[in-house]
């Protein structure tokens, strides 16, 4: 009787590990052994659910080789543009200014980076009123433009 104690109670302590770590709330063993199966389906749908995602971002990547960020948004009379990228380019800077001045933008605050990574703030203003048919999008895809020369330059 003793030796049959003794062979359940590992049993026992098993099963209670099992439903803690599972948050389940039966109490007999099948029960147990069933919400731990659910448990494990969740946790593969998880992993799954996970994979595509990572996969996703993978093939974003492949597709954006820029490792650049531009972000352009509209201020009073202007805009106020932010380009980041890891690493820097000779002559990006100058690119993106001449982007500028083809859309009409005078620079009227800059902060520049240009070291080991490029960044690069700025408010650009209106100059001889063109600004005012331009959207942030425009900005953004001529920024980009100038950066994706200036790459395939090197």
């Amino acid at each position: 009787m003793v030796s049959r104690e003794h062979k359940r109670a590992p049993l026992h302590e098993k099963l209670q590990l099992l439903r803690s770590v599972t948050n389940s709330r039966a109490v007999n063993k099948t029960s147990i052994i069933v919400d731990a199966s659910k448990y494990i389906v969740e946790l593969k749908q998880k992993v799954e659910k996970l994979n595509r995602d990572i996969a996703c971002a993978q093939n974003h990547q492949e597709e954006d080789p820029l490792p650049i960020k531009v972000m352009v948004e509209t201020v009073d009379k202007g805009f106020r543009i932010n380009v980041f990228s890891e690493k820097s380019f000779p002559g990006l800077l100058v690119s993106v200014l001449e982007a500028f001045d083809e859309l009409g933008l005078n620079v009227l605050e800059a902060r520049v980076s240009c070291t080991d990574t490029f960044r690069l703030e700025v408010v650009g203003g209106e100059n001889q009123g063109q600004v005012e048919s331009m959207d942030a999008q425009v900005v953004k895809q001529a920024v980009l433009h100038a950066i994706k020369n200036c790459i395939e330059s090197q």
